[in-house]
């Protein structure tokens, strides 16, 4: 039978109490009860006011107030260690187990029943100690206990081990940390303290993370509390991690802020779907309806998704053009659709090339090799004698390349006369570049650096040289892909089939047409042009002199092409777009932050290698001209890496004009800041 204990109203002196102090049990004993006020003497020999009220409902045992401080002291001392040998044997989660699904709640001497037939004050005390600890199974709610049910106890387990783990990884970040940045600015190795394995990869974890800014809200509160007290410089973490070792010196976090993955390593995860593609593309497999066209790309090229031939057409032209078609037999909405859609384009760095799609389809299954049959959207353009379009006929076919030719190669043909197509294709591009030009087209043509990369590592070493010019081939080239976007968009606009077009449909002035070569007259048209946008209105591209423009010659390197091939093979199957002008919409909304996102990398990466290349010629004289001199400030190009500084004008003397050539060099450059500070400028 359990031994009955009474809580009532008052508690008279000499009664052993306890209280909640700093989240523990307090034992003490009662000198005074007056109005619900109570003057206790604890168990660490203190005196103290407390109202009754506060104690917690287990009392006793209730002695003879007539007894000496030493005397209180002994039985306080007496009952904690009685009491702590009785919760130390008690399994708390027993007793969770006995009363989950029996109550919700219920007095302490319910649970000290279920225990135990008999019971006294020092067993009752042990059990209230050992629940208020268990509060992933019980919560204390003055005067009863609520007993957590299953689900609650396995969200509160895993809420207890992941603030477990956040204390140890704050506790030991902090030092880490301290010690990674002191390494840092002292330019020598770190001292590593020992860390657990878990707690190496979560900190790890945590550093990656802020390098990409991709945290999540609990990461983000633990690097705030590790980082307190280092100084805000741009990339820390990624400054921090590099020391660490746990990121490689020339770590490219524009591919982290874009959450884009490098190289192919990402389409294994759809291996299934990828082969599923193969098997569909071998089952549909068609005798090739074309094969004398070629392709001209770089011999570096592998997702060759571009061909033509041509012929004459009374005293003009049939221009076919062939494109890939890696859409055949897709499957839109699949994970691995998701998965291209996010890298949304293929990415060219000097480190290498990093395809759209999985390199089994992207440049194997679908690219146009020659030998290999493909399907392919073939369209026929009929342009007469000036180049003026005057047909488009698209349809769908397999095709098998008779070539694919380079670019220096077909430089060579076309110069020595040797390829009467090749030569016929050339006359064509002309007519269409003039075409373009008499329509207000902006040109520029500048040179282009090649940004090479030998070695690894901190070793790794840069060199840049500038690509020498095919530039009959590649006008062919170019004017033959403006004319396929261009004539195509027409077609979808006259057919009323919805595609994603880049427009710039703004009012140039006059001065703005024309080809221009060198840098000021560069910038000074650039200035004038506005960014195209991605709409499904077919309207305008002033910079290219065309009405409209719909990219859709690079299936394989592009998501917006991918789409538009779809929308345009779709309609030639079934005489319906597969997505209507509101889906294509809705679309470009995720489509501009994606392309706006991985843009950055191709934009930025080259640029900091061209940097690291000058960091180590500082002091060496580099050509520049003088592109602006509006504002305080200049503007120098160095057209040879495709660079442009600023300087203040004063650095450069008193007359200043618009292609003044000078020798530069530089105090300071910091790749990763992308800071590039002039020394010196000697007028030439």
């Amino acid at each position: 039978m359990a031994k009955p204990i009474s809580l009532g109203p008052t508690v008279r002196p000499g009664t052993v109490v306890e209280f909640m102090h700093g989240d523990q049990p307090q034992l003490a004993w009662v000198l005074e009860e007056s109005s619900g006020k109570l003057r206790l003497l604890t168990i660490n020999k203190r005196e103290m006011k407390l109202p009754a009220a506060r104690l917690l409902p287990w009392q006793g045992p209730a002695l003879s107030a007539e007894v000496s401080r030493q005397d209180v002291q002994n039985i306080l001392n007496e009952r904690q260690e009685a009491r702590g040998e009785i919760q130390a044997g008690l399994d708390v989660m027993e007793l969770w187990e006995l009363a989950q699904g029996e109550v919700e709640s219920a007095p302490l001497s319910w649970f000290a029943d279920l225990l135990w037939e008999e019971w006294d004050e020092d067993r009752l005390a042990a059990l209230g100690r050992a629940m208020l600890q268990a509060k992933t199974h019980f919560k204390f709610r003055p005067p009863v206990f609520e007993v957590w049910p299953a689900e609650k106890v396995e969200q509160k387990l895993r809420q207890q081990a992941e603030e477990k783990e956040r204390e140890a990884i704050t506790g030991a970040g902090q030092t880490l940390l301290a010690e990674l940045w002191g390494a840092y600015n002292q330019g020598r190795k770190p001292r590593l303290p020992e860390l657990a394995p878990d707690l190496a990869d979560g900190l790890a974890r945590i550093l990656k993370g802020k390098v990409g800014e991709t945290l999540y809200e609990e990461d983000r509160k633990i690097w705030t509390a590790i980082a307190k007290g280092l100084p805000d410089v741009p990339h820390l973490a990624l400054l921090l991690a590099q020391t660490w070792g746990v990121l490689p010196p020339h770590h490219n976090y524009h591919l982290d802020e874009a959450e884009y993955a490098w190289g192919d390593g990402w389409s294994e995860s759809f291996i299934s779907e990828i082969e599923d593609l193969e098997t569909r593309f071998s089952n549909q497999a068609q005798t090739p309806e074309i094969e004398d066209a070629v392709s001209i790309d770089a011999s570096t090229t592998r997702d060759i998704d571009d061909a033509f031939c041509i012929a004459r057409h009374g005293t003009g032209y049939r221009l076919t053009i062939v494109l890939a078609r890696p859409e055949a037999h897709w499957t839109f909405g699949s994970d691995l659709d998701r998965a291209v859609l996010h890298r949304v384009s293929s990415l060219y760095l000097p480190e290498g090339t990093s395809h759209m799609m999985p390199e089994r389809l992207g440049t194997g299954l679908y690219s146009l090799l020659e030998g290999q049959a493909r399907p392919a959207l073939v369209t026929d353009f009929f342009l007469d004698a000036d180049g003026v379009l005057e047909k488009v006929a698209p349809r769908t076919a397999w095709v098998r390349i008779r070539a694919n030719t380079t670019y220096e190669d077909a430089e060579r043909a076309i110069a020595e006369r040797t390829d009467p197509s090749l030569l016929l294709a050339h006359d064509l591009a002309t007519h269409l570049l003039e075409r373009r030009l008499a329509s207000g087209a902006c040109v520029i043509r500048k040179p282009e650096p090649m940004v090479s990369l030998t070695g690894s590592g901190a070793a790794t070493e840069v060199n840049i040289d500038l690509k020498t010019p095919s530039l009959r081939s590649e006008l062919l080239v170019s004017e033959f892909m403006i004319l396929a976007n261009s004539g195509l968009a027409l077609w979808a606009r006259d057919n009323d089939v919805p595609l994603l077009h880049r427009t710039q449909d703004i009012a140039l002035p006059p001065e703005s047409a024309g080809i221009f070569t060198e840098p000021a007259e560069i910038l000074r048209s650039v200035k004038l042009l506005l960014p195209p946008t991605l709409e499904t209105a077919p309207k305008r591209h002033a910079a290219l002199g065309v009405p409209a423009y719909a990219p859709i010659t690079s299936p394989l390197r592009r998501y917006t092409d991918f789409i538009n091939m779809a929308q345009v093979d779709s309609f030639l199957a079934s005489g319906a777009p597969r997505l209507d002008r509101d889906e294509l919409d809705q679309l470009i909304t995720h489509l501009n932050m994606r392309i706006q996102a991985v843009s950055a990398v191709q934009r930025f990466r080259p640029r900091y290698w061209k940097l690291v290349y000058l960091a180590k010629r500082r002091r060496e004289f580099q050509p520049a001209v003088l592109v602006d001199e509006a504002g305080p400030m200049a503007t120098l190009a160095m057209p040879h890496l495709q660079v442009n500084v600023r300087a203040p004008k004063k650095m450069l003397g008193d007359k200043l004009y618009p292609g003044q050539k000078f020798m530069i060099n530089f105090s300071r450059i910091d790749p990763l800041t992308n800071e590039i500070r002039l020394s010196e400028a000697l007028e030439e």
